[in-house]
């Protein structure tokens, strides 16, 4: 080992641009037979695209530009395409694509071999007012079922239709047909296997999916749905992922017993769990289409089960035993099979998120695709070690610990830390390899990533704990755990940094006011909570209901918890990442944050992205932001790094217009306020004005956040 050098000036191999560029995020993947179909980003171009592989192990590229493959329905998506039969005139089954394409968010067929898409749904009246997410083929074999989202005079309409493969609903809006319709949300619908039924999940304000659904059932005649009611769920019961086993029963995870475990349901009666563990069964159900569960032929079922991170285990109804899979990956997500072949996209702290192929009888696992072609030499990347600190009154706090690491280098005494929050709130962090981190831990900062109270993986109790507590209960947990590395001679007391996505962002600006952190970064993060409940979307519109309270009645503590209004408590450098295009926490958020902080003196940086939404997918804006981050560590650690330091504001920016708000909200009878970026920089509220009704790479979709505000 070579003479010890400083923390953070650590020579590195990981450089911004093979993170900006190294990294094709692999989602949902599908398997019929030898052939294999998925999602990738193309991160140089901002887009994504569909890749099939075919059975001589050939991976081909189904989209080229500038056509993209993405759903907007909640925003944040889901499955956006699904292999559909086609037969041609020798009756020869062929499989062709159903996508929903990012920019216009119509959906298209791709026959196979066919040299453009043609569109299956109308072009809407204004720009991506008609969404489609999460298909499925219907029962006749010539159409889709899908969740349409429309968007019109300012609300919102949600249904479950029937989209005709034969594109006449292109021309023709009635040809898409409306199957269900009258909650507020809809995901999961699926068709039984003879055809007569339909069973979906639906859910209504102010719940979110991950609070309360309703598994619900109906006749089904191809046009509509007759005889509906539900067979399991309710307001304070989360069902998802809904999959028949035969014509009159079918499997679902629910979190009736505290963790989202598998149940039997059948069309009458109670359901019937499967294997009760205090462990979950399902991932959260933040994007429309993501399974964590499949069925084969067998009657096996094929289930992810654990804490944040999931693997793999294969249930035998007949034994009721569960036999683990004995894999070296160890965080699983978006599973899928035809009845015999099982995919999915898997990950372990060395291996990056890849397409995998697994033989439910022997247990053995295919890597047919990773995300990065080249890998960082392992002697690069930490090994995490997972702990629970003890936050508030004892309750425990559950983080992931990275160390710096380094094949030649070793610091003395503590290191500096950044402690990493992840977005959403209620998602997680798992042990997956991340070049982010490995980015900054080979350059001696540690991080510890901190899955703190609301977190999924570890139960309904545990997410509850940030029932009414956000900017509280987060805040305290991620302070505890960086003092706690504190005590334990880990970190160093006066190098700690506090950075996170979104909800993360909310949290890392909210921590920054008390005396522990040394500087903060929000990337999209949220700094108005009065101002997220005027401009975000639908889909969250009211989830601030639960995570702070109800307006108007609980304005005050909405303008309490607000970063905005405590800059007077911040006396550290912010740094402020932002997409000019973000439709969850709005450019205005980080602006008007700038702008209090600058009017106030307090050393800022505003970095924005035009064309970035929410969560960064472009190489310039992943490249420029982890250079930022590096940046300000380097100015405020006292280090010297391979990029500048970074170059801080203490004048507010120049003033800009207010935004209008997002699609869909409505004004309250009583306006609560909020605050101006003019005002912001005066230290005063502004006059109350029109606001909504309420409320934004955790999966392995790189650079695409999960909920509120995701991460």
């Amino acid at each position: 080992m070579s003479e010890l050098s400083s923390h953070g000036s650590w020579p590195s191999p990981i450089s911004a641009d093979d993170v900006a560029r190294g990294v094709r995020a692999l989602a949902f993947p599908s398997v019929v037979g030898d052939e294999v179909w998925w999602e990738e980003s193309r991160p140089e171009e901002g887009r994504r695209t569909i890749m099939r592989r075919g059975a001589d192990g050939t991976a081909v590229e189904l989209l080229a530009a500038p056509w993209s493959v993405g759903s907007r329905v909640h925003e944040y998506g889901g499955r956006s395409y699904r292999p559909v039969p086609r037969r041609d005139d020798k009756a020869l089954v062929r499989m062709g694509v159903v996508f929903a394409n990012h920019p216009d968010q119509r959906l298209y067929l791709l026959e196979q071999g066919a040299a453009e898409p043609v569109p299956l749904t109308p072009e809407p009246d204004a720009p991506a007012a008609l969404r489609y997410a999460d298909p499925v083929p219907g029962p006749d074999g010539r159409s889709v079922l899908c969740v349409r989202e429309q968007h019109a005079g300012g609300t919102v309409r949600r249904s479950i239709v029937s989209v005709p493969l034969s594109g006449r609903g292109a021309q023709d809006p009635s040809a898409v047909r409306e199957i269900v319709s009258g909650a507020d949300f809809y995901a999961s619908p699926a068709p039984s296997p003879d055809g007569t039924r339909l069973a979906y999940v639906r859910w209504n304000h102010p719940k979110m999916p991950w609070d309360g659904t309703e598994l619900r059932m109906g006749l089904f005649d191809g046009d509509g749905l007759t005889g509906e009611y539900t067979i399991k769920g309710s307001s304070e019961e989360s069902v998802v992922s809904p999959v028949w086993i035969d014509d009159s029963s079918l499997y679902a995870a629910s979190d009736w017993p505290g963790f989202w475990n598998l149940y039997q349901v059948g069309l009458t009666g109670p359901a019937i769990a499967l294997y009760p563990a205090e462990e979950e069964f399902h991932t959260p159900p933040g994007r429309l289409g993501d399974r964590s569960f499949c069925v084969l032929d067998s009657g096996r079922v094929v289930a992810l089960h654990g804490d944040a991170d999931m693997a793999p285990g294969v249930y035998d109804p007949d034994t009721l035993d569960l036999a683990p899979v004995d894999t070296d990956l160890t965080s699983w997500a978006m599973l899928d099979t035809d009845g015999r072949t099982v995919v999915g996209v898997a990950a372990s702290p060395t291996v990056p998120w890849s397409l995998v192929r697994l033989d439910p009888e022997s247990g053995g696992v295919e890597v047919l695709r990773r995300s990065m072609e080249s890998v960082p030499d392992p002697a690069y990347l930490p090994v995490p070690r997972k702990a629970t600190f003890p936050g508030r009154y004892g309750a425990p706090v559950h983080a992931h610990v990275y160390p710096p690491t380094h094949p030649e280098h070793s610091g003395t005494g503590p290191a500096p830390y950044a402690v990493w929050v992840h977005g959403g709130p209620v998602s997680h962090a798992t042990t997956a390899f991340d070049p982010i981190r490995a980015y900054f831990t080979s350059r001696g900062i540690g991080v510890v990533d901190v899955n703190y109270g609301g977190s999924t993986g570890y139960g309904r109790s545990y997410r509850k704990r940030l029932h009414k507590e956000w900017g509280v209960v987060d805040v305290e947990d991620v302070t505890a755990v960086a003092r706690a590395l504190v005590e334990r001679g880990e970190a160093d007391p006066a190098r700690l940094a506090v950075r996170g996505p979104s909800a993360g962002g909310y949290t890392a600006l909210a921590a920054v006011t008390g005396d522990v952190f040394a500087c903060g970064v929000s990337y999209f993060g949220v700094a108005d909570l009065l101002g997220l409940v005027r401009t975000t979307h639908d889909f969250e519109s009211r989830f601030l209901d639960t995570l702070v309270g109800l307006l108007p009645g609980f304005v005050e503590r909405y303008r309490e918890r607000s970063p905005i209004n405590r800059t007077a408590e911040i006396d550290v450098p912010v740094l402020l990442l932002q997409g000019l295009e973000d439709p969850v926490v709005t450019p205005d958020q980080a602006f008007t944050m700038a702008t209090a902080l600058g009017g106030r003196g307090v050393p800022y940086a505003l970095v924005e992205f035009e064309g970035e939404a929410h969560g960064f997918t472009g190489e310039k804006a992943r490249r420029e932001s982890l250079e930022a981050e590096l940046g300000l560590y380097a100015r405020v650690f006292g280090f010297e790094a391979d990029v500048p330091p970074l170059e801080l504001a203490t004048e507010p920016p120049a003033p800009r217009a207010e935004p209008e708000a997002a699609d869909g909200a409505e004004p309250l009878e009583t306006p609560p306020g909020g605050v101006s970026a003019a005002s912001a920089a005066e230290g005063s509220e502004a006059e109350p004005g029109p606001f909504g009704a309420g409320s934004g790479g955790a999966v392995p979709v790189a650079g695409r956040p999960g909920p509120v505000t995701g991460g």
